[in-house]
């Protein structure tokens, strides 16, 4: 297999959004899809030579792509693919996803396109999509559904890191997604959401009133130590990764509240795990505890039609509605916005219905 088409695999996660990266360097999320060390009696070599004996199936100028994208590491910082390596050098074929075991398939999947020009394309993604192909989802992706969009444009490779996925958002998640299609395109894109600069705002729908019209919730979020399916917030020390979110109260109601909530990082998982930080899981989000009912009584009418909310949506109620960047060529400013999709407004609307005839 090609160095840039493999995809790490763990049959313990079903969602590419649920891996855990192997490493986070210059604040990138990033796996590790090869690991070598130079023994003592290495002499000088540039690491391309080096590379190209010990991985199969890949060339010098795969080598050279890689490392033009920064996805060589030695030592822990990226280098040209002119370094020499020595001695007890530890080196790392390192990219922003986890490997792809089997070769990536184009697949006609219906894509709701936002916009594309020349340089990038902005979809919004239906709840239930995988982004990446991943061990159990190694089709019916967005991935295998980009491939076949670009089936007739030879110059984007769905399996080159330079371009691609920019973001990425979790499989019963909605919403808005920014895909590149040059690598400049990547790389300029890559550094908005690096600076911080980029726009983005989700709707949600959570367990409990809010108390506040808004506010900021700040935690660091890792992987959980008692179970490595979740992430969670480590409001002290070291663990975790910084991370912010923002948010604005839209609705209470009743025993429900729907919220914007806007990301400050990108963290995984960030908005489900900061809103049950804060005592207040997303509505239906199985992995934390939303599945469950959180507030209201304990009647069998009201069990009821909570199971009616869940069997409405029954994913995590959460939708990447807008998103804005700066064009990566024209400089422009784009902005985006996306209709709550249907089971999202259903459930809002019986809630809404339940708060104004229980609610007084």
């Amino acid at each position: 297999m090609d160095i840039i088409d493999n995809i790490a695999d763990d049959a313990e996660l079903n969602e590419l959004d649920d891996y855990a990266p192997d490493m986070t360097v210059d604040g990138k999320d990033l796996w590790e899809h090869y690991h070598f060390v130079a023994d003592k009696s290495q002499s000088l070599l540039r690491i391309d030579k080096f590379l190209v004996t010990r991985i199969a199936n890949t060339s010098r100028n795969r080598i050279q792509q890689a490392a033009e994208a920064q996805c060589i590491l030695v030592n822990g910082k990226a280098v040209k693919s002119n370094y020499r390596v020595k001695p007890f050098d530890e080196i790392s074929i390192v990219m922003d996803r986890p490997r792809y075991d089997n070769e990536i398939i184009p697949e006609d999947i219906p894509l709701d396109i936002v916009y594309e020009d020349d340089q990038l394309l902005v979809v919004n993604k239906p709840a239930g999509l995988v982004v990446h192909p991943g061990h159990g989802n190694y089709s019916g992706t967005l991935v295998n559904a980009l491939a076949y969009h670009f089936k007739d444009n030879p110059d984007y490779d769905v399996n080159d890191p330079r371009m691609g996925l920019v973001h990425r958002i979790d499989k019963d998640t909605s919403g808005l997604l920014v895909i590149a299609k040059t690598p400049h395109a990547k790389t300029h894109l890559g550094k908005q959401f690096f600076d911080k600069s980029t726009k983005r705002q989700y709707v949600a729908v959570v367990w409990g009133e809010m108390e506040n019209e808004q506010g900021r919730i700040e935690g660091n979020i890792g992987r959980s130590l008692k179970d490595r399916l979740q992430m969670t917030v480590f409001p002290e020390g070291d663990m975790g990764k910084h991370a912010v979110t923002h948010y604005v109260t839209l609705e209470n109601l009743c025993h429900v509240a729907v919220v914007r909530c806007q990301l400050e990082t990108g963290r995984t998982h960030q908005i489900r795990v900061h809103m049950k930080y804060i005592g207040h899981p997303l509505f239906s989000d199985a992995r934390y505890g939303g599945d469950k009912i959180l507030r209201g009584t304990t009647s069998s009418k009201y069990s009821q039609f909570i199971q009616n909310c869940f069997n409405i949506c029954p994913r995590q109620a959460l939708h990447a509605k807008t998103l804005g960047f700066v064009h990566p060529v024209t400089g422009k400013q784009m902005d985006f916005d996306s209709e709550i999709p249907a089971d999202m407004v259903k459930l809002i609307e019986k809630w809404r219905d339940y708060a104004n005839t229980y609610g007084k």
